[in-house]
C-alpha cells in the first residue's frame, strides 16, 4: 500500500512539473505592419509554431501610418506583460505601450513621448524593454537620429542613430530621456541581456555603411558603459536580433534581411558564435520581436482565439 502511495506522489508531482512547463513565446508583426500583434510559439526553443490571429491592433501614430513594428515584450514580477512598439517610420517622438495579463485583453494603447525635448529628432525605432530586478525598474532602450548631433561616415545625416533610454517602475512616470550608447558609429536594434552578476551584453547592429551587421558589447551594469565591440558574426544586411537562454547556451534570432531569411547563432561565451540556422523553423513572414515564456494556460487561450 505505501508503494502504491509513493508512486501516486510521483505521479502526481511528475504531472505538475510537466504543467508548470513554461512555453516560449516570439513577438513579430507581418509587411507592411498595419494589421498589429502576431505571435508564434515553442516547447524547445527552435520549432515555433504559428498563431494566426492577431493579438493587438495598433491604434497609435500619425494618421496615415498606424503601424505595429519591432514589438518588444516582457513580464514582470507580477505577472504582466507589457509591450512596447514602433509606431511610426519617420516623425514620432515616442512609441507604443499596453499590457496584458493574457496576452488577450490590452490595456489601452498609450503614446510614450520619449524624445519630446527634441524638436530635431527624426524618429524613434525599435524600443526594447528590459526588467532591471536589482533596481526594480523597467529599462526601455530605442535608436534616434537627431541630425548633426554626432560625426558621422556615409550615412545621411537622418540616418545616423544612437542609442537612448528611460527608465519607470509603473509605466506612469518616466524619466528623462539620456543617451544611452554612442559607439562612434550609427547604431540601431540593440538587446540588452544579464548574464550575470555586473555581467551584461549588449546585442547591437551596427547600422554603418557598408557594414549593416550584429555585433556584440560587453558592460557591468545595464545602463553601461558597453565596450569591447566585437567583429560582426552575421551576414551583411542583418538586423533584429532577440535572445534566448537555453541551458548553457544562448540563441540569438535574427533577421537576415538581405538574403530574405532569418537565422540563428548559437553562443556560450559570446565569443564564439555557431550558425544554427538549419536546426530552427519560423512562420513565413516572421520579423523583428523578441522572446518571453507563457504557461500553458495562456497558451491554450491564445490557440482558441485563432
Amino acid at each position: 500500500m505505501k508503494k502504491i502511495i509513493l508512486i501516486l506522489i510521483v505521479i502526481f508531482f511528475l504531472l505538475s512539473c510537466s504543467s508548470s512547463k513554461q512555453i516560449y513565446l516570439f513577438t513579430s508583426f507581418r509587411e507592411p505592419a498595419t494589421e498589429g500583434l502576431r505571435l508564434a510559439y515553442s516547447k524547445d526553443g527552435y520549432q515555433w509554431e504559428n498563431l494566426t490571429a492577431t493579438y493587438l491592433k495598433p491604434e497609435l501614430g500619425s494618421s496615415d501610418s498606424k503601424i505595429m513594428r519591432d514589438p518588444s515584450i516582457v513580464k514582470g514580477k507580477d505577472g504582466v506583460y507589457h509591450l512596447v512598439w514602433t509606431t511610426e517610420w519617420r516623425g514620432g517622438n515616442g512609441f507604443g505601450y499596453a499590457s496584458s495579463k493574457d496576452l488577450i485583453h490590452w490595456s489601452k494603447q498609450e503614446y510614450i513621448s520619449v524624445m519630446k525635448n527634441e524638436p530635431e529628432v527624426v524618429n524613434v525605432w525599435a524600443p526594447e524593454i528590459f526588467y532591471d530586478e536589482d533596481a526594480d525598474n523597467y529599462i526601455i532602450i530605442w535608436a534616434s537620429t537627431i541630425p548633426f548631433r554626432y560625426e558621422k561616415g556615409q550615412e545621411e545625416e537622418k540616418n545616423n542613430h544612437r542609442m537612448y533610454y528611460v527608465t519607470t517602475k509603473d509605466f506612469k512616470t518616466f524619466s528623462e530621456a539620456k543617451l544611452f550608447f554612442e559607439p562612434g558609429f550609427s547604431v540601431i536594434d540593440c538587446v540588452l541581456i544579464k548574464r550575470a552578476q555586473n555581467d551584461y551584453i549588449l546585442v547591437l547592429k551596427d547600422n554603418t555603411r557598408p557594414n549593416r551587421n550584429i555585433k556584440v558589447a560587453f558592460g557591468k551594469s545595464p545602463l553601461g558603459p558597453f565596450e569591447n565591440i566585437s567583429e560582426p558574426f552575421t551576414d551583411y544586411l542583418s538586423e533584429g536580433p532577440t535572445v534566448l537562454r537555453k541551458n548553457k547556451d544562448w540563441l540569438i534570432f535574427y533577421d537576415n534581411y538581405g538574403a530574405k531569411n532569418y537565422k540563428a547563432a548559437k553562443t556560450s561565451d559570446f565569443k564564439t558564435f555557431e550558425d544554427v540556422s538549419n536546426q530552427i523553423t519560423l512562420p513565413e513572414g516572421h520579423k523583428h520581436g523578441t522572446i518571453t515564456t507563457i504557461s500553458k494556460k495562456i497558451l491554450r487561450g491564445l490557440i482558441e482565439k485563432r
